[in-house]
């Protein structure tokens, strides 16, 4: 029970005098601990809650709220339309470096992603980056723009790249993004 005066307490966390325990940012730490030690044994788990638990009270942080959703149908379907992009690039890097006698071409493009989640921003210019062929050159996040370098695309083929990268952008934000987020996207161009 909350007095009138004390905030709402976030969602799965626990009150311990004044201070707001957030579970998963415990859990967040409790992990990181185990993964330090290389080890996981009970005396590993119960000291690496101790110290989160230390930790999270002397240094207390505001309320995060990382916007991290997972809409389970459509992360399906980005996990199988990364792997087919992945699988269809490599074609594409081999045919480029096998074919002898021919420069290939290449451009760096601006791509301005219409998220405004640093999160969703940054886990589309991870998936990007992996893809074979493309590598981020640059990152503005004041305006969430990648500038990516492309292989094998001329000038006839920016407009398509740029495609693929904001294809990707929708995909990313509509698995893990918030409503509001795939909202912003829809009325920014996204298709259903």
């Amino acid at each position: 029970m909350t007095s009138a005066t004390s905030p709402p307490r976030p969602p799965m966390s626990v009150r311990i005098g004044q201070r707001v325990i957030q579970l998963p940012t415990l859990a967040g730490l409790l992990i990181a601990w185990v993964l330090l030690f290389g080890e996981l044994s009970v005396n590993t788990v119960v000291s690496g809650l101790l110290v989160g638990l230390l930790v999270m009270l002397v240094f207390p942080l505001p309320p995060l709220d990382s916007g991290f959703r997972i809409h389970p149908r459509a992360t399906l379907f980005f996990l199988v339309r990364f792997v087919v992009d992945m699988a269809q690039a490599t074609v594409r890097v081999l045919a480029t470096a096998f074919s002898f006698g021919r420069i290939p071409h290449s451009s760096v493009i601006a791509v301005p992603l219409r998220t405004q989640s640093d999160l969703l921003f940054t886990l589309t210019a991870v998936c990007v980056s992996v893809i074979p062929g493309s590598v981020i050159v640059e990152v503005r996040s004041a305006t969430h723009t990648l500038f990516v370098h492309v292989l094998g695309a001329g000038a006839e083929d920016v407009e398509q790249a740029r495609a693929d990268v904001l294809r990707l952008e929708e995909r990313v934000v509509r698995a893990f993004g918030s409503r509001g987020e795939i909202e912003r996207l829809a009325s920014t161009g996204g298709t259903s």
